[in-house]
């Protein structure tokens, strides 16, 4: 076979294989009902989101500032309702998910495809078969599942410090009343924006669940092969990522 061909075979295959995995992770929900897998979710959820709380806060804090002041110095001092809607278009349409995202890319998706590459190389997933115990629903299910949960709560905390950050720095700044954010962010603050942003930020992060653990699964010959399936899984997500945004820009805005 030639290295075309060998190329050729992996895209198709590829796809094939992330949908798989999140047909698996629906189709073993039940298992959830079983301790260990609880516990190895929650565990996920308190390594993937709780303790990004900080981090992600204190970036939201920061970018909501930063934003804030473009677009001041784009749309005048006078303008605070204009503000308030480019902002709420800004951070909850846009950036609050693709934040979240490439935060958790960069440090549980990383984590988690470099866990996985390490157990498969030391055959630590074949031993856990032989035991009986099923890959499956207690490796995978749990991470696709906490990792999604985690996309959800990130974004939400980037949202909100981001927008917190944003009106306080103009109202001490630049003293522009809060009343004019107030009322332009609530006149954008619609259902519409609101399910977006949770509908972007589910999907990447079943997204990004599926890729990490597709390409850590891949790994089975050497560990030298670990920050090779790192690098895919890395690069994957973020194309994943950007793919899922602009679908569902269109689908819910154009």
């Amino acid at each position: 076979m030639s290295g075309k061909e060998i190329v050729r075979k992996r895209i198709i295959v590829y796809p094939s294989e992330l949908v798989y995995l999140l047909y698996n992770a629906f189709k073993n929900i039940p298992s959830f009902k079983i301790k260990p897998v609880r516990t190895v979710f929650l565990r996920q959820v308190y390594f993937c989101g709780i303790e990004t709380f900080g981090k992600m806060v204190f970036i939201g804090l920061f970018a909501g500032i930063v934003i804030i002041t473009q677009i001041t110095n784009l749309t005048g001092l006078g303008s605070g309702v204009l503000t308030g809607k480019i902002l709420i278009w800004v951070i909850v349409r846009e950036l609050g998910p693709l934040f979240a995202a490439i935060i958790i890319i960069a440090r549980s998706g990383t984590a988690i495809s470099a866990e996985l590459s390490a157990m498969n190389v030391n055959r630590e997933i074949e031993n856990i078969e032989m035991m009986g115990i099923d890959a499956e629903k207690y490796l995978i299910m749990p991470r696709v599942f906490a990792l999604s949960l985690s996309a959800v709560m990130l974004t939400f905390y980037f949202e909100f410090a981001a927008l917190f950050g944003g009106i306080t720095a103009t109202s001490v700044f630049w003293d522009i009343p809060f009343e004019q954010y107030t009322t332009g962010m609530l006149s954008s603050l619609t259902i519409t924006e609101l399910i977006a942003s949770l509908v972007k930020s589910i999907l990447f992060g079943f997204g990004i669940a599926s890729v990490s653990c597709v390409n850590g699964l891949a790994v089975s010959e050497s560990i030298t092969q670990i920050p090779q399936a790192i690098t895919r899984a890395t690069i994957h997500s973020l194309l994943i990522i950007f793919i899922l945004d602009v679908i569902i820009t269109v689908v819910f805005f154009i």
